[in-house]
C-alpha cells in the first residue's frame, strides 16, 4: 500500500507483489476496487460517487475491502476479464 503526498483526500494505491489470479486484480498486482478510486463521479457511469474514495476511509476498512473482494469477486467490472470469465463458467457448473 503506498500513500500519495495528499492523502487522506487521494486514496493510496495497493498493490500485490506476487502474481495473482483474480477478476478484480489488474496484471501488473494492482487492485481494483471503488473505494481505492478517485472522489467523485465515475467517468465511465459504473460507480456512484458515495462508492469511491472519501478521506473517511481507514487503513482497516480499505483492506476490509480487499478481503471481501478476494472472497467475493465484483465480475461485473472486472481488472482481469479473463479470470471473470473463467470464474463464471466455473459457477455454471
Amino acid at each position: 500500500m503506498s500513500f500519495p503526498p495528499n492523502y487522506p483526500n487521494s486514496p493510496p494505491a495497493v498493490k500485490f507483489t506476487s502474481e495473482i489470479w483474480h477478476p478484480n486484480v489488474y496484471a501488473d498486482g494492482c487492485v481494483c476496487i471503488s473505494i481505492l478510486h478517485p472522489p467523485g463521479d465515475d467517468p465511465n457511469g459504473y460507480e456512484l460517487a458515495s462508492e469511491r474514495w472519501t478521506p473517511v476511509h481507514t487503513v482497516e476498512s480499505i483492506v476490509l475491502s480487499i478481503i471481501s473482494m478476494l472472497s467475493s469477486p465484483n465480475d461485473e467490472s472486472p481488472a482481469n476479464v479473463e479470470a471473470a470469465v473463467k470464474g463464471m463458467e466455473r459457477e455454471e457448473r
